[in-house]
């Protein structure tokens, strides 16, 4: 069996916030006795698509690495998590193959074991980083730059700024038309490149993770609309 991956961004209805967090802790224990589930992080989110400093406290997300797909499938059918997610307001599932990163979430590669996905369509992509108390600060700053730079960005379906904390374990996951947009932003954006440079002689990340995956199958809605639908 090959594992995959899961990504899932969940809106609560309005008066629920202090419920959606609260269930950022309530969820965990369940999430530990959930068969086949090998790697999970269950996050915040951001206002609207912004990457930066900010939170949406009725939005939250859960990735998810699986053993196979099978336990997947079994997690959304069966489990209480994804039947209460039917009462939100809105929610969002995304199925996963790996197509390379590098790097590591709190010591693990999510990438490990995963199948492999079909690089000539459309593009996932989960940045994410442990920022060193010392660097929060710059790090700020050229977040907000390379925010405005990444929604110029062609090729870029959508985007949502996640994280374990709200200051220092901060993630992006993003959706792409192609490989070709994900390079080209990686690698021609210039205050993007800027930024890379800046965190490498700085050494402002403990840790970081760069992770690119194939969205082969996706349910519900983001924002008012499943953004993979053709």
């Amino acid at each position: 069996m090959a594992r995959v991956a899961s990504f899932h961004l969940i809106r609560e209805r309005p008066g629920r916030a202090l419920l959606a967090m609260a269930r950022l802790g309530a969820d965990r224990p369940q999430l530990q006795r959930v068969p086949g589930l090998k790697f999970w992080k269950l996050l915040g989110t951001g206002n609207g698509d912004d990457t930066g400093p900010g939170a949406d406290l009725r939005r939250t997300a859960l990735f998810a690495v699986w053993e196979s797909e099978e336990h997947l499938d079994d997690f959304l059918a069966s489990h209480r998590i994804p039947r209460r997610w039917q009462r939100a307001e809105e929610h969002f599932t995304v199925r996963l193959r790996a197509l390379g990163g590098h790097g590591t979430w709190r010591g693990v590669d999510p990438l490990d074991g995963m199948v492999d996905g079909d690089r000539a369509g459309r593009v996932a992509v989960i940045t994410r980083a442990d920022v060193r108390r010392r660097s929060w600060r710059d790090f700020a700053a050229a977040g907000k730059e390379v925010d405005a730079e990444l929604h110029t960005a062609a090729g870029l379906i959508d985007v949502v700024g996640v994280g374990e904390a709200p200051v220092g374990r901060l993630a992006t996951f993003s959706l792409w038309e192609s490989a070709k947009a994900v390079r080209t932003y990686a690698y021609a954006m210039p205050r993007h490149q800027q930024v890379i440079e800046q965190t490498r002689d700085g050494d402002w990340y403990a840790e970081e993770l760069f992770a690119r995956f194939e969205p082969y199958g996706s349910t519900g809605t983001w924002n008012g609309r499943n953004p993979l639908a053709d």
